[in-house]
């Protein structure tokens, strides 16, 4: 009998949570392709590219993911689309990836990481583009909800008196190769979603975001984001790529409101 309840109890679960990801699945995701990729074949889990998650989020405002390209596509590489499909506004980035990301033949395999909001049971998607306009596509279930309207971590006049203040590092281990290099841009920025209440006034705190971002290597593009509201506050972004004879890093960006924000780095050692 004790069998029977506990067999009982896990298929009541699975069909509970089954539909949750077949909402996810199979509503949103094909108007989603369908305005962003239009009739585009998508090749899904071929190797291409990899996408890392969490199934369970502990805080949903605050969902790491990371990106990986293996290094016989990498030079390849020419941008990627985050999508949280069951999110208000499912594109929460796409990243662009300049000739300071790629390399000569021995270039390594590419991560990049950042952190996103995810306001119910949703598939997290990373669309590849590659230099012959074919798509890849890895996926992965997060269950999370919330995170679109989550307060953000500080009030509001202590998030606007620190918007905007940016930092770059960029680090080198010689154990991962001479010419490895990691770059971690951070930007303190509320990124408002526009879903956020104010506790005191009881309206929604007007959207504001971070919507552009450039990190260049003298005048060549290593990296640019268009970003969108499920990026988490204070983003957070990091990736690896090869160094050149210019060390620095220059990363400007940009938010909804107009504000342009800028940092400038150079090698740190690891």
């Amino acid at each position: 009998m004790r069998n029977f309840v506990i067999s009982a109890a896990m298929g009541l679960t699975a069909l509970a949570l089954a539909p949750l990801s077949a909402v996810a699945e199979d509503e949103a995701w094909p108007d989603i392709k369908a305005s962003v990729f239009e009739d585009r074949t998508i090749a899904e889990n071929d190797g291409t590219i990899a996408l890392y998650a969490p199934e369970q989020a502990e805080d949903a405002a605050i969902v790491p993911i990371s990106i990986h390209i293996p290094a016989p596509i990498a030079n390849q590489a020419r941008s990627v689309t985050l999508i949280v499909d069951r999110n208000p506004a499912p594109i929460a980035a796409t990243f662009r990836f300049g000739d300071g990301f790629r390399a000569g033949p021995d270039i390594g395999e590419r991560k990049l990481s950042t952190r996103i909001r995810v306001d119910s049971f949703s598939n997290v998607r990373a669309v590849l583009e590659t230099a012959d306009g074919k798509l890849h596509m890895a996926s992965q279930f997060v269950r999370g909800a919330g995170g679109c309207s989550a307060p953000a971590g500080k009030d509001m006049d202590a998030a606007l008196a620190n918007l905007g203040k940016m930092k770059v590092k960029t680090l080198s281990n010689p154990a991962m190769g001479e010419k490895w290099r990691e770059a971690i841009v951070m930007i303190r920025h509320p990124n408002f979603t526009g879903m956020q209440m104010d506790p005191i006034s009881r309206g929604y705190t007007p959207a504001r975001f971070v919507n552009e971002l450039s990190v260049k290597r003298g005048d060549t593009l290593v990296l640019s984001m268009e970003g969108g509201i499920s990026i988490s506050e204070d983003p957070n972004i990091r990736f690896n790529y090869d160094a050149g004879a210019d060390e620095s890093l220059d990363a400007r960006a940009s938010d909804t409101d107009g504000a342009e924000f800028s940092a400038h780095s150079v090698p740190s050692g690891s």
